[in-house]
């Protein structure tokens, strides 16, 4: 990965008067230096995630199959055909088409 970053003069020529003198790049020079600083420094971890509880008056929450979605579509579809409330909005539509000249 390339980065660009500015440093002082001094530090630079300083760096590659090492990396020159120990027969290395500037970039693996970089490399070392921020790998020791890294491993110098303890970074906390970070404390693992936990889902709330997602209960309902203490039963386990209902995680369905994916697979099994169709059928639940169906029931839905289903329901919502034989819904006496769908029937009567649909009967009073029909009639009204009827009504209108």
């Amino acid at each position: 990965m390339k980065a660009t970053f500015d440093v002082s003069d001094a530090l630079f020529n300083s760096a590659k008067k090492l990396a020159h003198q120990n027969q290395t790049t500037m970039r693996a020079l970089v490399e070392e230096g921020l790998r020791r600083v890294l491993s110098d420094t303890k970074i906390p971890a970070r404390s693992v995630f936990k889902l709330a509880d997602a209960r309902v008056h203490g039963k386990a929450m209902l995680i369905p199959d994916p697979r099994d979605w169709p059928q639940f579509e169906d029931q839905h579809i289903g329901a919502a055909v034989s819904n006496p409330v769908s029937k009567s909005v649909s009967n009073t539509i029909r009639k009204e088409k009827k009504r209108t000249p």
